[in-house]
């Protein structure tokens, strides 16, 4: 178990520096007050989450801690959902409710979609 924890916790660790890296790079590029940073980052994660479950559930003989080590560990740490939140709430409580309605169902939508073409390309390869 305690081994478990620690490739874990390496898999969170270059998760959170790929989230960091990517949602900043993406938010200084876009600039303005949506938060394209995170968006950019939540649809990545959830592509590759649906891309790592479709390669490693039929066509990689990963063994289930694997894919734990892979999608807890990296996958969770890179996905900001948490961030997404107090975002739409911080836009919701200074009267932008425009933008957080629009934020709210891009997040949720496009994260689907992302989704399932990551799940079908995942059984492809």
């Amino acid at each position: 178990m305690g081994l478990k924890i620690v490739i874990i916790g390496v898999a969170g660790a270059g998760g959170a520096l790929a989230r960091y890296a990517l949602a900043g790079l993406v938010q200084n590029v876009s600039g303005g007050v949506f938060p394209w940073g995170t968006f950019v980052v939540n649809i990545a994660g959830c592509f590759v989450f649906g891309l790592i479950w479709a390669i490693t559930e039929k066509r990689l003989a990963f063994a289930a801690e694997s894919r734990v080590y892979l999608l807890t560990g990296f996958v969770g740490a890179f996905t900001t959902f948490s961030t997404f939140v107090f975002e739409t709430g911080a836009m919701a409580r200074d009267g932008e409710y425009l933008l957080a309605a629009g934020n709210l169902a891009a997040h949720n939508v496009l994260g689907l979609v992302a989704l399932f073409i990551g799940l079908a390309l995942g059984a492809l390869i």
